[in-house]
């Protein structure tokens, strides 16, 4: 399975400290924040590769880190060519180039790189080997301005994805998705042809809905917290708590 990581983003609500440097390597405490996702599933059997898509401006910070790595998993960095929040590809297009880049006929797990989760991915991997189909996580999220602004779902007592909802303004359900999937080999078709059928390019939630509509496609509830660094506020506050 490759583990592909979406890291193109220009993370304005940042500046200034991302506007010439990309967030996930941004330090919280002795570690940066794709590393502390990175730590966790170098050690997964399942994952043979490592795939980090970022923008043409971030490649030289992304070279650097690579060579300071010592994963046992190899690590390919790939450049999607923009070079600002204006003519980004998008998290889906990035996806595509990886996919065609690195010649990708397998299962494939899909993670944007600005999250600190509390829990290990190793039960992520072990639903979608349960459910023998593509996998999203989610979460109960009780708050409904944060429903209106993220991925929702409906799910059936299998978990099962029944609809997938993009920042609804009235969600179906309190099941939240962030931005994690597992997307299998028998599916990789449809996402090949994805953007050509209608699917959207820019957030990756928008691959999730278009899925959940052509396959099977099940849930996995988090089991734990997870941190979005979006804001310089969001930034200090995981300083904080998982700055050690």
């Amino acid at each position: 399975m490759k583990n592909i990581v979406i890291a193109a983003g220009y993370a304005t609500r940042l500046y200034p400290l991302t506007e010439n440097y990309p967030k996930p390597l941004l330090k919280i405490g002795q570690r940066n924040i794709l590393e502390r996702m990175l730590d966790d599933i170098d050690l997964l059997p399942e994952i043979d590769s490592h795939i980090i898509v970022t923008n043409h401006r971030f490649i030289p910070m992304f070279n650097d880190w690579l060579e300071t790595t010592d994963y046992t998993k190899p690590i390919t960095i790939i450049d999607d060519g923009s070079v600002s929040n204006e003519t980004r590809l998008g998290a889906v297009r990035d996806l595509l180039l990886a996919i065609e880049h690195c010649c990708i006929h397998d299962d494939i797990m899909v993670l944007a790189a600005d999250n600190i989760l509390e829990f290990s991915f190793r039960g992520f991997i072990d639903c979608f080997n349960e459910k023998a189909s593509s996998v999203i996580m989610c979460h109960h999220e009780p708050n409904l301005e944060r429903l209106r602004r993220t991925g929702v779902i409906a799910v059936d007592k299998d978990m099962r994805v029944l609809e997938m909802q993009e920042k609804p303004e009235k969600p179906v359900s309190n099941w939240a998705v962030p931005p994690f999937y597992i997307y299998a080999k028998k599916d990789m078709h449809l996402i090949k042809d994805c953007l050509s059928n209608g699917c959207g390019s820019d957030a990756p939630g928008n691959l999730a809905r278009y899925m959940v509509t052509k396959t099977v496609v099940h849930a996995w509830p988090m089991p734990a917290g997870r941190f979005d660094v979006g804001s310089i506020d969001s930034y200090n506050e995981a300083i904080r708590r998982f700055g050690k």
